[in-house]
């Protein structure tokens, strides 16, 4: 038997040695729980032994986003009950933010031009009255407040129609020739609404809202009265409990 070359033994133990020093940190790293990768993710342990019962379930993705407002839901708005010769107030009516001037009793009453509300008027009567308020420097315009309920000018009929639409009981503008069909017959208990063919004018609480100036004559615009005037010739209407 021929004898072994001391440098190949020498060179087999080296690598013999450094073999089990590999070893040896491979098994201290497969021990370690907090083991990260290359870009410091934890390495999870894997095994060919695991069962699919035994694997750790997957957690799931979760993505985080801006959920969108939910806009909230708009009550209905009230519309007006209509028959042949019937309207019904919408028991709804736009809001006045200007002076809501209000007197005791359940009268109106006049004070340089402004009307002030009765404290025991129904608030959407008084709310009619607030808002004529805001219309008694407005000029008199052939067809003004018919396009629209908010205009810069008023005719007879668009004056009558905005002070409605501000009480709730009226929808759309109308002509002087529909009021003779608006509502019912008679004189109501707050509102009255006068029409003839061509011109209308109403009472609301004892004050006359119309844009003709009895006393010195010629359409002026929208204006309060505290006198009356002559109503022959004239179909008195009224809102239907009104």
């Amino acid at each position: 038997m021929s004898a072994v070359n001391p440098r190949f033994s020498l060179r087999l133990a080296v690598a013999f040695f450094a073999g089990s020093v590999a070893v040896e940190m491979v098994n201290a790293q497969d021990g370690r729980t907090d083991a990260r990768g290359s870009f410091g993710v934890p390495l999870q342990p894997f095994s060919l032994h695991e069962t699919a019962d035994a694997s750790p379930r997957a957690e799931p993705i979760r993505v985080a986003y801006y959920a969108p407002r939910t806009q909230p839901a708009l009550a209905p708005r009230a519309e007006s009950a209509e028959d042949e010769n019937d309207l019904e107030t919408t028991n709804a009516f736009p809001e006045i933010n200007s002076n809501r001037p209000v007197v005791a009793g359940d009268r109106a009453i006049l004070r340089n031009g402004m009307a002030y509300a009765p404290s025991r008027a129904p608030d959407n009567i008084k709310n009619a009255i607030w808002a004529v308020n805001t219309l008694r420097r407005k000029p008199y315009v052939w067809g003004g407040g018919h396009g629209s309920f908010n205009d810069y000018g008023y005719d007879c009929s668009g004056a009558v129609s905005f002070a409605l639409h501000y009480a709730g009981l009226l929808d759309a503008p109308l002509p002087s020739n529909d009021f003779r069909r608006y509502g019912k017959r008679g004189r109501g208990r707050w509102i009255t609404i006068y029409s003839r063919d061509g011109h209308t004018f109403t009472i609301i609480a004892g004050l006359r809202l119309d844009t003709t100036d009895m006393r010195d004559g010629g359409a002026v615009g929208p204006r309060w009265y505290a006198d009356g005037r002559d109503t022959r010739g004239f179909d008195a209407r009224h809102p239907a409990g009104w």
